[in-house]
C-alpha cells in the first residue's frame, strides 16, 4: 500500500491508547492521526481527522463503543471501525457487527496481528482474531439444508459454504484452498451471492450469515 492507514484510537485508558500507539508507530504504512477517550469523542475526531479506520473499545463513559459505532455508520459511512476489546463476549460481538463494525480483536493479539486486522478493514474486508472468531462462530452448525431453508431458499448449499468462509474473515485464495476449488469459481459464487441477496459489502455478508445461522 503506497498511502499510510490514518488510524484514530479510542480507549478511556491513556496508557492503553498509549501502549496501542508505540505499538503501531513502528509499522509502515499506518499513522495514528489522533485519540478519544470516549465514543463521543470519537464522533467529534473522525468529523475532524477523516481517519480510515477507528481502533475502538467498547466499555467506555459518556458514549460506549457500541454506541458510537452505529453513530459512525450513519455519520461516516466511508470510515471502518475495528473492535479492540479485552471482552470475548459473543453477545457484544453480535451487536457491534450488526451495527456497522468490520472486525473484532483481542487485546492480547500481536501486534502484527493488529496491523493486519487494520489492513483488512481498511481493504473493505471483516477480521476477527482466532478467539473471538471461535466464540462467534462455535454455536452455529446447522445442517446444509437447514440453511439454505432459513435463507429462504435464495442460495445453493456451495454459495452457503462459500457465504461462511467469507463470514469468518477468509480470503478468496484461502477460501478456494478449503472448497478445492479455483479462486475464479470462489469470485463467481461471491458475486452471485452479493447479486442474490442485493448485499455489497464484506460487513453486510457477515450480517446476514449471522441473521440466518448460517455459520458454524
Amino acid at each position: 500500500m503506497t498511502d499510510s492507514i490514518r488510524v484514530l484510537l479510542v480507549d478511556d485508558h491513556p496508557l492503553v491508547i498509549d501502549g496501542i500507539q508505540a505499538r503501531l508507530e513502528n509499522e509502515g504504512g499506518i499513522e495514528v492521526v489522533g485519540q478519544a477517550g470516549n465514543g463521543l469523542e470519537a464522533i467529534e475526531q473522525v468529523q475532524s481527522l477523516k481517519p480510515d479506520v477507528v481502533l475502538m473499545d467498547v466499555s467506555m463513559p459518556i458514549m460506549n463503543g457500541l454506541e458510537a459505532t452505529r453513530e459512525l455508520r450513519t455519520r461516516s459511512p466511508e470510515t471502518r471501525v475495528l473492535i479492540l476489546s479485552m471482552h470475548d463476549n459473543r453477545e457484544y460481538m453480535v451487536q457491534l457487527i450488526q451495527s456497522g463494525a468490520r472486525g473484532y480483536i483481542l487485546k492480547d493479539v500481536s501486534a502484527a496481528e493488529m496491523v493486519k486486522a487494520i489492513e483488512t478493514v481498511c481493504q473493505g474486508g471483516t477480521y476477527f482474531s482466532a478467539s473471538a472468531s471461535q466464540t462467534l462462530f462455535s454455536h452455529f452448525a446447522p445442517p446444509e439444508t437447514a440453511a439454505v431453508e432459513e435463507a429462504g431458499g435464495e442460495l445453493t448449499p456451495r454459495e452457503i459454504m462459500v457465504l461462511r468462509q467469507l463470514a469468518e474473515g477468509h480470503n478468496n485464495k484461502e477460501i478456494a484452498r478449503a472448497l478445492s476449488i479455483s479462486v475464479r469459481t470462489v469470485e463467481t459464487h461471491r458475486q452471485n451471492i452479493k447479486s442474490k441477496l442485493n448485499i455489497h459489502t464484506a460487513a453486510g455478508l457477515v450480517r446476514y450469515a449471522l441473521e440466518h445461522n448460517l455459520v458454524q
